[in-house]
């Protein structure tokens, strides 16, 4: 049987997506969100006492630290850890540290991708940790990804993904501002984002998103409260590695103008509604 604690928007559909295929038994702080599962833990302490292979996918690198706090009280030896949560770059360097003291194995392993793609299996996977856990839980990540890659040095999955998340803002950013200015001109967004997807703004982001603009549909694949977080720590990344951005806190601050109008647990894509109103 494998755990799964953390049934948020992504973390429920890569459950529900592994649950086709294997045994699980799930955890969330709010027990309502696990409604629909076959197997539910009462406690969290159950997962780590009944599961060899626990997956986390949590909010951010404070939430790991309490649950892994509690999950060490429990007998760890040979079990293997896999969180799938963005952390905090030097964070996930102490929980490598962590679980290796405690006698079990830690797999950082963020994901790439938002809630559709994860119900489809078609997530990219970034796994940094020993490799001796990799190979034993390959088959599970297999039907939750189509793309993963492996880093034996601990972080660097970590770095890849805040990388990634920067991209993933500020080109959504792009989009929504080209989308906003291109209605005041008055043009279509139908012929906007038609011609962007036929132009420079052909990309994963404008597939994924497509929908949404069109039908102004700003219901939660990964929220701009996410997305914040992930693009302050890229940030913090960027100054520990001595290296001036200039992009990085323009983007963020632009999604932080968002939680002014209180549409921080919506959909990122939403930055188009915020600028077409600015």
């Amino acid at each position: 049987m494998i755990g799964w604690i953390g049934l948020g928007h992504i973390g429920r559909a890569m459950a529900e997506r592994l649950s086709e295929e294997y045994e699980l038994l799930v955890w969330n702080r709010t027990m309502e969100k696990a409604k629909g599962f076959k197997n539910i833990a009462k406690t969290l302490e159950e997962v780590a006492e009944k599961c060899d292979v626990i997956f986390l996918s949590l909010y951010d690198s404070e939430a790991v630290r309490q649950v892994s706090e509690r999950l060490l009280k429990i007998d760890l030896s040979g079990k293997i850890i896999v969180d799938t949560t963005t952390n905090h770059y030097e964070k996930v360097l102490e929980f490598h540290e962590l679980y290796r003291y405690n006698g079990a194995f830690y797999l950082e392993s963020p994901v790439i991708g938002s809630v559709v793609p994860a119900r489809n299996g078609q997530l990219t996977i970034l796994v940094s940790g020993e490799k001796e856990a990799f190979e034993k839980v390959l088959s599970y990540l297999e039907k939750l990804g189509k793309k993963i890659f492996y880093f034996e040095e601990p972080g660097k999955a970590t770095k890849l993904k805040l990388i990634n998340n920067f991209v993933l803002g500020a080109f959504m950013a792009v989009l929504g501002e080209a989308i906003a200015l291109g209605e005041k001109a008055g043009i279509s967004k139908e012929e906007l984002i038609e011609v962007l997807e036929n132009g420079a703004g052909n990309s994963v982001v404008l597939k994924a998103k497509k929908e949404k603009l069109l039908n102004e549909d700003y219901s939660t694949h990964f929220s701009v409260k996410n997305l914040v977080k992930d693009l302050s720590y890229a940030y913090d990344l960027a100054v520990a590695s001595r290296k001036t951005i200039l992009l990085n806190p323009i983007v963020r601050e632009l999604y932080r103008l968002a939680f002014e109008r209180n549409m921080e647990e919506l959909d990122f894509s939403v930055i188009y509604k915020l600028l077409k109103e600015l």
